[in-house]
């Protein structure tokens, strides 16, 4: 039974206006009469099993799910028309954002791997070849030319590969999905006819398996969680690596006064992220290019120097007899030999900020040859040096160079841990597009490339973290532990993700990825277990956040998948809507009202719990529902998609207004005066479609007749009681969905809803800042879902 409690104010044009309350229990059976289910809808709905639809199909259609998905514009990542000029820019650009982690890491790898010391001279010549091969085979051939392969529309990171993974598989958590989906251009990618079984058995198998829904949901949530761990943990080892070599410089420097430092610097970084990607790209760029520049240099001029038969390296068969020689050590040590690639997952889930081609482009021109020859001549100077290893790297430069070297060590430093926090920002994106994240301010920090964002609310919530860490640790040492976790854990996740898209998207080879799996799962692996060593010693760290992260994500997707499977349960198809208008007796007040909705797929429930409370209706109604496309913009010309309920004269529309990750909802057109223009064109365009009865009757349109019969003159009519409508005022009525457990419910379900999501709720910006919506012209009318 419904519990309806009226709560009206005495005026509904008050600044903001609480309408009023209506108590659904999930258990509660929708009314046969109101409620329309999708199963139902689709009946009357004209079958559409061709792969190719026209513009008047779709507009006959009693339905804009299938509308709401076509965008006849390809997009293919930030710079896919631009030429070599942009890519190259770009590319300079990711040199000061992507790589300064990876790019500091000959700071600590050998003193890091050798702790206790060197006990053998061929150790050197081990530890070089482990370093060069995991520098190929991890960042060079797994991210730069396999994984960017498998970004979603230019995004990259664990999230872009499992919505890659749902695209061409029923398996995300919320059915939102339809067949029409793979005609929108973004969502279509050319696959190879061959190999399709294989391909089937397995993506079958995934959407048969509620099990693996969860399982593969899980994973991308814990990948995304250590890559938001990996952006706190690295600005803080990082600046407290740079403020404490300043100590090798002068005895002034206590650890309180290199603490406190570090703090003052972080607080500085974080703050200049509001300038965005592309001014601090272009700040940072030129010192880690001088970085690398600098290094490269140092490395050749000790290989000459000291031992150039270090390039005994390239044979594996070193790296053997490293571990015959030192055995459970020699594993152990690993975990100081894969700190040479930290940073590596920035440089996919910075793609999104940049593009796949600069990023192939930046890596293999400057920082893989840097890196090599910087570890190689490091590798030279301990052949000689064996007593030096603590301090590889200041030992190994040339006198004259020390105090360059230096500053630009601690500017690269410093620098480092940008790419992790512009990794976080473009994961969090992506991350709200699937429900998965509170709604947080996505700022567009370029007009020019679409993937560059900034987060305020991610961006202070890292700087909070990252000095709790500084001041809680006070050194380098935990934090290094926990560091190679979250490290290797999201490039293992991200393998297991990459053989799925093998499989079932690429169509690869078998045999390829047998051997994928193989050599670079096995070396991820090993990997792995080493870090985990060092578990007690600080490796607990990265987790701890991880489950921080993952608790919110989790609660804010679990109740959001609540409340869609339920709206989508109660939907009211647009023949109820009819039924609702002209079986009610309430006054038509003179005005518009538009009703704001979350949800896509249908009309939601609040318009017939409006009009039993409310004894009058607004002359025009709309039901306005937005929805986010995976390209950069959408025209104004292709952003509203209305349909309007039968008969005109009921002067009701439903819309769905699409938008880009790159447009802004307050330009400088008010966005009522868009909707009315469209709204305008819309009506006409009907007029004129349905004015050719030849082909729609052919097509067994249900309301030919009604629309057919219309004349110009009625048209004109519909578009002046439009115009009076709007002067007389518009009313903004936006659907508050309250969520509680329902009676009966379990501790922890209460717990997750009532108290846990609903205040997370409060605390993020609410639906008037999202939808920009006029303060004083709107009305909330609310619900209570007891889920």
């Amino acid at each position: 039974m419904r519990r309806v409690n009226t709560h009206m104010r005495e005026s509904l044009f008050m600044d903001e206006v609480s309408l009023t309350h209506i108590d659904i229990t999930q258990e509660d059976q929708p009314n046969t009469n109101d409620i329309v289910t999708s199963e139902e809808e689709e009946e009357t709905s004209p079958q559409l099993n061709s792969q190719s639809f026209s513009c008047t199909k779709l507009r006959r259609a009693d339905s804009l799910d299938i509308e709401c998905a076509r965008h006849p514009h390809p997009h293919h990542g930030a710079t896919a028309a631009a030429g070599w000029a942009a890519v190259l820019q770009l590319a300079f650009q990711s040199i000061g954002v992507v790589y300064g982690d990876i790019g500091t890491s000959p700071l600590y790898v050998f003193s890091s791997t050798f702790t206790d010391g060197i006990k053998h001279n061929d150790d050197i010549i081990g530890v070089l070849s482990l370093i060069l091969y995991t520098l190929t085979l991890i960042p060079l051939i797994k991210y730069v030319f396999i994984a960017l392969r498998a970004n979603d529309n230019g995004d990259g990171g664990t999230f872009a590969i499992y919505s890659l993974i749902c695209r061409y598989a029923k398996v995300g958590l919320i059915p939102s999905q339809e067949i029409e989906d793979r005609e929108v251009s973004n969502f279509k990618m050319e696959l190879p006819n061959n190999r399709l079984q294989r391909a089937s058995k397995l993506q079958s198998k995934l959407e048969s398996n509620n099990f693996a829904k969860y399982i593969l949901l899980f994973a991308t949530m814990l990948g995304t969680s250590m890559v938001i761990g990996d952006g706190i943990l690295t600005p803080s080892i990082s600046v407290l690596s740079a403020v404490g070599g300043i100590k090798e410089a002068t005895s002034h420097m206590t650890e309180d006064l290199i603490v406190w430092t570090s703090v003052a610097i972080l607080v500085l970084l974080f703050m200049v992220q509001r300038f965005g990607t592309d001014k601090v790209g272009y700040t940072f760029a030129p010192i880690i290019l001088l970085w690398f520049s600098l290094i490269a240099g140092v490395g050749v001029f000790n290989f000459f120097k000291y031992d150039s038969s270090v390039i005994k390296a390239v044979n594996p068969k070193y790296i053997v007899d490293y571990f015959k020689r030192n055995k459970d050590q020699a594993w152990i040590s690993l975990g100081g030999v894969v700190l040479s690639i930290t940073g590596t997952e920035a440089l996919f889930a910075d793609v999104g900020h940049f593009s796949v081609k600069s990023i192939q482009i930046s890596m293999c021109s400057v920082t893989y040859p840097a890196l090599i020859l910087a570890y190689t001549g490091q590798a030279s100077f301990l052949r000689i040096n064996n007593a030096s290893v603590a301090n590889t790297f200041y030992g190994s430069i040339p006198g004259r160079m020390y105090w360059p070297m230096f500053v630009v060590a601690v500017a690269a430093s410093i620098i480092a841990s940008q790419a992790m926090i512009s990794g976080a920002f473009s994961i969090i994106q992506q991350s709200l597009s699937l429900g998965c994240f509170p709604r947080v301010k996505i700022v567009h920090t370029s007009t020019e490339y679409s993937g560059q964002v900034y987060i305020p609310e991610i961006n202070y919530f890292l700087m909070f973290a990252c000095v709790c860490v500084t001041l809680g640790f006070r050194s380098t040492v935990k934090i290094g532990n926990a560091y190679g976790i979250a490290v290797v854990f999201v490039m293992a996740l991200t393998s297991a993700f990459l053989v799925l898209v093998m499989i079932m998207i690429w169509k690869t080879n078998i045999l390829l990825v047998i051997l994928y799996a193989l050599i670079i799962g096995s070396i991820e692996l090993l990997y792995l277990s080493s870090v985990l060593y060092k578990f007690n010693q600080g490796g607990y760290l990265p987790l701890a956040f991880a489950m921080i992260m993952m608790m919110i994500m989790f609660i804010w997707n679990y109740v959001y998948r609540k409340k869609y499977y339920f709206e989508l349960d109660h939907k009211i198809s647009p023949q109820i809507v009819r039924e609702i208008v002209v079986g009610t007796h309430s006054q038509r007040l003179p005005g518009m009202a538009i009703f704001y909705s979350e949800l896509v797929q249908g009309i939601p429930p609040i318009f017939k719990h409006y009009v039993d409370n409310v004894p009058a209706l607004h002359s025009v109604v709309v039901f306005i529902s937005f929805k986010s496309l995976p390209i950069g913009k959408v025209s104004e010309e292709e952003r509203f998609l209305f349909r309007q309920i039968q008969p005109p004269e009921l002067q009701v529309f439903r819309c769905v207004v699409r938008y880009g990750y790159k447009d802004v909802r307050n330009e400088e057109d008010p966005f009522e005066q868009q909707l009315l223009k469209r709204l305008k064109v819309f009506i006409r365009e009907q007029g004129s479609i349905k004015a050719e009865k030849g082909v729609d009757k052919m097509q067994g349109s249900e309301n030919d007749d009604e629309i057919g019969n219309r004349d110009d003159g009625a048209v004109e009519a519909d578009i002046r009681d439009l115009d009076r409508a709007w002067w007389n005022g518009v009313v903004h009525m936006v659907g508050e969905q309250e969520v509680a457990a329902a009676k009966g419910a379990n501790i922890g379900k209460r717990l997750i809803i009532d108290y846990a999501y609903n205040f997370m709720k409060k605390n993020v910006r609410q639906s008037n800042v999202v939808f920009d919506i006029p303060h004083k012209r709107m009305i909330k009318v609310g619900m209570t879902y007891q889920l």
